[in-house]
């Protein structure tokens, strides 16, 4: 009953496809690039609008209100009170109804993975290490499953709650190891944090306490639910942004040409853009389904502000430096990595906990050419700005580090032109880097090889096309940290 369903969305996809491949080669028409009016200019937008536009909006509110309606659902079953072990049960059926709506029976393999962490936790519940015993049963079942018992087209449609599930009981390991956890939750309690329905879907990693703080359920409010709404309303926007405004940036909306060379960068920053802002739209989304399921706020007194942030969209579009865009491009993870691989590698030093931490998020991602490509050749680089920034902050005694200094900062140049512009150099540099890292990310590739993953061709072929130009860079810029040293 469902063949002939998918065969019509297929055959939709297609002719939606076909139609905006056709609205591309008009825009990037010689007589479009160098004689369109505002007039025609404003009918291609018409076009796009209607064409794009209205789809998209669409398909995106068609796959998530179910979703939005089952975090009201359970924030308001919190709220009615009663025991917390009905309250986690409920998590739990929810969460788990969440997962078949959007997975259907490949769900099995995310409750597969949930039953052995807590199995491993039950396993070693007197241990001191169970945060690195876990890891690595996690990391086992991971590889096996991509490698052995999942195909792949499954696999990249459910790897975003897996990633989010894994976070979630290792963090809780390590928490049990730390003290930050007195002892081991119940099956309902870890079952209800794990499937948590703000979260099980779209992400973001909360924490077990921020988890059981939600389930109290404070009363709604309106500065809940217009937070609520506000992150949702900016994930639909960032998706038609990734959608009809990203792949069709150069020329149509900004008059910017060039010559051969330049087009390569220009249709690169093409792609980094809708990239950028597809991610944007599941951050957004993810923000908005934690904070109507309940999660998502900080209580000071008796105020309540619902100030969960999932990303930084300005710190990534106009950063200051590489080290920032990795932090603000997925604020939880980022935050995630930072306190139970990052800290946990520093005894083996800076660089060697580097590479551990962005081969942690590569395996987490998946066995993906693509993605691994990018996060080491992100470890690399952050590595390289992070050395010479602070090398070139001592020798100059000027504000131009990778972070911003504090007010009370020892260095002697703070707000001067030369300072200003350096940091603009660095500022435009981290941009290149982006334009670079995200050119493989083509929305105009196969759907099929969407669903499969990137192969490793595809990624060498990109950057071949730009010269390998970030990687020389990078070189460069170590050659210089090493002779300035």
């Amino acid at each position: 009953m469902r063949v002939e369903p998918r065969r019509r969305r297929r055959r939709r996809k297609k002719k939606k496809k076909k139609k905006k491949k056709n609205l591309k080669r008009e825009a990037n028409s010689p007589l479009s690039l160098h004689r369109m009016d505002m007039s025609s200019r404003l009918l291609v937008w018409h076009e796009l609008a209607e064409s794009c536009g209205l789809t998209t909006v669409q398909q995106g509110l068609q796959q998530v209100w179910r979703l939005m309606l089952l975090c009201l659902i359970c924030r308001l079953c919190f709220t009615l009170g009663g025991l917390s072990t009905v309250k986690h049960v409920v998590s739990v059926l929810v969460g788990m109804y969440s997962l078949y709506l959007f997975f259907e029976s490949q769900m099995l393999w995310v409750l597969l993975l949930s039953a052995l962490c807590y199995l491993a936790l039950l396993f070693s519940r007197n241990s001191c290490t169970r945060g690195p015993f876990l890891s690595v049963v996690i990391l086992i079942y991971l590889l096996i499953g991509e490698l052995q018992l999942i195909d792949m087209v499954t696999w990249h449609k459910i790897r975003g709650s897996q990633m989010v599930v894994a976070m979630k009981a290792i963090s809780l390991a390590f928490d049990l190891d730390r003290g930050a956890v007195n002892s081991l939750p119940s099956p309902a309690e870890f079952l209800g944090y794990l499937f948590f329905v703000g979260t099980v879907v779209f992400g973001p990693w909360i924490s077990f306490s921020s988890y059981m703080i939600a389930i109290e359920a404070r009363k709604p409010s309106w500065a809940w639910m217009l937070s609520s709404v506000r992150s949702l309303l900016k994930s639909q926007i960032c998706l038609l942004v990734s959608t009809c405004i990203g792949p069709y940036l150069f020329p149509l909306f900004i008059p910017i040409y060039g010559n051969t060379v330049t087009q390569k960068w220009l249709h690169a920053y093409e792609n980094a853009v809708s990239f950028h802002f597809s991610n944007y739209f599941v951050a957004y989304l993810s923000e908005g389904t934690s904070k109507l399921a309940g999660a998502g706020f900080t209580e000071e007194k008796d105020n309540i502000r619902w100030d969960m942030s999932v990303v930084k969209p300005l710190s990534v579009e106009m950063p200051r430096s590489m080290v920032l865009v990795v932090t603000s491009w997925n604020i939880p993870m980022s935050r995630w990595l930072k306190t139970y691989v990052f800290r946990s590698a520093m005894k083996l030093g800076t660089f060697p906990a580097i590479l551990v931490t962005y081969t942690a998020s590569t395996l987490l991602h998946g066995l993906s050419f693509h993605l691994g490509a990018v996060l080491l050749s992100l470890g690399f680089i952050t590595y390289v700005e992070h050395v010479l920034r602070k090398k070139l902050a001592s020798i100059f005694s000027a504000c131009i580090l990778s972070r911003p200094c504090n007010p009370g900062c020892g260095h002697q140049h703070k707000k001067e032109y030369w300072v200003v512009a350096l940091n603009l150099v660095f500022s435009f540099l981290a941009i290149f880097h982006l334009t670079y890292l995200g050119s493989m990310f083509d929305p105009g590739v196969d759907e099929h090889e969407l669903d499969e993953g990137y192969a490793a061709i595809h990624t060498i072929q990109r950057w071949s096309e730009l010269s390998w130009a970030s990687h020389w860079v990078v070189f460069a810029c170590w050659v210089f940290y090493r002779l300035i040293h």
